[in-house]
């Protein structure tokens, strides 16, 4: 992802760090799950894009074991230290213009990179040129336009509202969509992939529990850049968070999309 783009780029390390471990701990069992799903066993190749703080790039080594390896590209692999195993390869480059080998990965997969980027056709085809006939390709977006508050303080729900409508604003501003998860099966299809699951998780959820805090601590993380929309003012923003801490609060924050699905010829 090129730096300029990416909506979480210049924010606090720290936190920053917290959010991705948060969002492993809520989203991995369903990605591993994901996986597994594809055969993905000793032996296999796999490349991981956008590997955040690590944790589906060392449980997929651990997968493949000794007699396969992983190969994680992440344009700021900061992260990732302390993560070395020897059959993980960690490439610093931007997907988009990765230097990869071709038709050289059993397995391919991304989880909430395309939304941020403009050219996503792009990374998209560096990952199908890059993966064996036969391979498998699994993809995983968020769909923001699935946001909705369902029952909580009233105020709270509104700036709810207000909220997901500035992360829309956000990234309409940078040629993005904030419901790229949508167009996945359509994208895979065009593309000629075969045997697609689709999966469409949006799951309704109390404040406090692992989704809203996630939304919390984005909000936290990207506060600013709400603001900027001209969408929301502080208040809202600190509404959204209590609203989120609130366990009588519940919401669809978003759903996440997930596809999978084969390249011909294997």
């Amino acid at each position: 992802m090129a730096q300029s783009e990416y909506v979480f780029q210049r924010v606090e390390d720290q936190k920053e760090l917290e959010r991705l471990r948060m969002i492993e701990l809520v989203f991995d069992p369903a990605s591993r799950r994901r996986l597994l799903s594809t055969g993905l066993q000793a032996g296999w190749r796999c490349l991981e894009v956008g590997p955040g703080a690590g944790s589906i790039m060392t449980w997929m080594s651990e997968v493949v074991g000794p007699t396969g390896q992983v190969v994680a590209v992440e344009l700021d692999p900061k992260f990732l230290n302390g993560a070395e195993r020897p059959n993980v390869t960690v490439v610093r480059a931007d997907i988009r213009t990765a230097q990869l080998p071709q038709q050289s990965f059993d397995l391919v997969h991304a989880r909430y990179v395309l939304i941020h980027l403009s050219d996503y056709e792009v990374a998209l085809t560096k990952m199908l040129d890059s993966l064996k006939p036969g391979g498998w390709l699994v993809l995983e977006e968020p769909d923001f336009s699935a946001s909705r508050g369902i029952t909580g303080d009233e105020q709270g729900l509104v700036s709810l509202c207000k909220i997901n409508q500035a992360i829309e604003q956000m990234y309409a501003t940078r040629g993005m969509d904030y419901a790229l998860g949508l167009k996945l099966p359509v994208l895979m299809q065009r593309r000629g992939l075969q045997h697609l699951t689709v999966e469409n998780d949006a799951p309704l959820c109390a404040g406090g529990s692992g989704m809203a805090t996630v939304m919390k601590m984005s909000t936290e993380q990207l506060g600013e850049k709400y603001l900027a929309t001209g969408v929301v003012g502080q208040s809202d923003l600190e509404r959204y968070c209590r609203f989120a801490d609130d366990p009588n609060s519940w919401a669809i924050y978003y759903a996440t999309i997930a596809v999978s699905g084969q390249k011909a010829g294997g």
